[in-house]
């Protein structure tokens, strides 16, 4: 474990290696799971990848998330990889799907020729001796790619899977032999054995490949999330291939009778620098939870500045609720503010210090423009047009410089930050960013420049002896 600066307090991070997408998201008998790919001997090149696993009882303090794999590629159909999935919770247990990932030796384009995917089955028990309660059973690989659409390439992956109308349902994403991305829609009486039920496709080309399809489902209405690859041209997309957003579905609209979806309707999730492949998922209270990945497939910036033994986290989890127009909102679960401690007021020019870097930041209606500096380095500013995150210091930001969003009215504003992750909300959570940084000094410096009040809470360490 490296003890250093940019530690987390409460955003999962991994003891050592790579995290990334996160993975069978769920609560069980009032425990919740994070599982999320995971590969401990990185930046060893070609280092295994699987899932790892954390789990609490308050999303605040988690437990779990030793060096090894919860479940590791070791499997003939998973050699280059157990990929993403999801969680489905069941009385006395959990059913775990994901994807085995394996690249055939020779001369491919591992497109359409070369990689075989597998979507793999692994039963959960409840076992209060297991870790986090969880007793992962054998492994039954359930689909192949003789079993998918003939137009499908070999890039199938990332089942998504629920029950509705008494049948189970998987969403996959797809690229298809034309190179569009897709979402495809598959049927079960049991769970185990699956039949095509049609797709989910964009009326006009909308990337080369999807990842990560979910369903989200609020008061009756359906969403698709999902993340397309090859968006780099679009005018929004900030220079980036892979993005990560949703879709409203129209008023009655079913995933499970397939979908035209329009690329029109298309929303990111977050505009921050650091935000891919979330992963929604409903608790025991009923309330719908999505949690990302703060980091990029490709990204032009560093996600783990040298010498650090880890790299990535993923964000605090967010609840969603529906907003007007087919919009989503996203805001803090209100678990986390059980690590509040100390309380600060930082008034219009005025300039707050903190021992660590670790606080949550709450903003009423400002008076006109403003602008909140952390540690000289990161600006956060509204000018009363946009709101924007702009690195004033390149060591800081390791290659981030800004990103912004069209934002007449800021009625509010919500910043948290944790060594070296901070997460913007605005206007009641209709706007999100999150944003990897690397502070050089070991206390947080808050400068304020405007006509506001802002609340400030040093936050404590949820995170503490997770490790140990």
């Amino acid at each position: 474990m490296s003890h250093d600066l940019w530690r987390m307090g409460f955003h999962l991070m991994p003891p050592v290696g790579w995290l990334n997408d996160p993975n069978g998201l769920c609560q069980l008998g009032g425990t919740y799971h994070v599982f999320h790919q995971y590969s401990p001997d990185w930046p060893m090149p070609g280092a295994a990848r699987g899932w790892g696993h954390l789990w609490s009882h308050d999303l605040v303090h988690w437990q779990g998330g030793g060096s090894g794999f919860a479940i590791a590629p070791d499997t003939p159909d998973e050699a280059s990889g157990a990929y993403s999935g999801c969680a489905v919770p069941l009385e006395g247990g959990v059913r775990l799907y994901y994807t085995g990932n394996a690249k055939e030796p020779g001369d491919f384009d591992y497109v359409r020729a070369g990689r075989r995917s597998a979507q793999i089955l692994i039963e959960a028990e409840a076992d209060p001796a297991a870790p986090g309660g969880l007793a992962l059973g054998k492994k039954d690989v359930l689909l192949r790619n003789a079993d998918y659409p003939a137009f499908c390439s070999c890039h199938v992956r990332d089942p998504k899977v629920w029950r509705e109308g008494g049948a189970w349902w998987m969403l996959l994403g797809a690229r298809d032999l034309d190179d569009r991305g897709l979402a495809l829609v598959l049927r079960s009486d049991d769970g185990l054995a699956w039949e095509s039920a049609g797709t989910a496709r964009p009326a006009a080309p909308f990337g080369y490949m999807w990842e990560c399809p979910d369903r989200i489902e609020l008061g009756g209405r359906e969403w698709l999330s999902f993340c397309p690859q090859g968006m780099q041209d679009l005018p929004w997309a900030d220079g980036q291939s892979d993005q990560s957003g949703y879709v409203p579905l129209p008023e009655g609209g079913r995933l499970a009778a397939g979908a035209e979806v329009d690329p029109g309707a298309f929303r990111r999730w977050d505009r921050g620098f650091d935000f891919y492949a979330p992963q929604s998922f409903v608790d025991e209270s009923g309330r719908t939870i999505l949690i990302g990945w703060m980091g990029m497939p490709e990204a032009d910036f560093a996600g783990a500045p040298d010498g650090m033994t880890w790299c990535h986290c993923l964000t605090v989890p967010r609840e969603v609720t529906a907003g007007m127009g087919g919009a989503l909102l996203q805001r803090p679960v209100r678990e986390l503010e059980a690590l509040r401690g100390a309380r600060h007021e930082l008034a219009g020019g005025g300039s707050l210090a903190l021992g660590e870097h670790r606080a949550d930041v709450l903003l009423a209606r400002p008076e006109g423009p403003l602008e909140l500096l952390l540690d000289d380095a990161l600006a956060i500013r509204w000018d009363g047009a946009g709101l924007a995150l702009r690195f004033t210091d390149d060591a800081v930001g390791c290659g981030r410089v800004e990103r912004s969003v069209s934002c007449v009215d800021l009625r509010d504003m919500r910043v948290l930050i944790d060594s070296s992750a901070v997460e913007v909300f605005a206007n009641d959570g209709a706007l999100a960013f999150a944003t990897r940084w690397f502070p050089r000094s070991p206390s947080l410096t808050l400068v304020q420049k405007g006509q506001a009040l802002l609340h400030v809470w040093e936050m404590g360490d949820g995170m503490a002896g997770t490790y140990e």
